[in-house]
């Protein structure tokens, strides 16, 4: 399982990915150490993305 490196503050992330993608909710952007791959197939649903696209969206915020 690759790990999921977010750089910065989860809850700033969180914010911008909200503004983004106005369809994501708290519920599916909840992070749970250990719990990455779940969290980026909430995003990968939401917003129809790869979860290498998503991976490299969270990389860049």
């Amino acid at each position: 399982m690759v790990k999921l490196k977010v750089k910065g503050d989860w809850n700033v992330i969180k914010g911008k990915l909200k503004q983004r993608y106005g369809n994501l909710t708290d519920d599916d952007l909840l992070f749970i150490k250990g719990k990455e791959e779940e969290l980026i197939g909430r995003i990968q649903q939401k917003i129809g993305k790869t979860k290498q696209e998503i991976r490299d969206l969270l990389s860049r915020i």
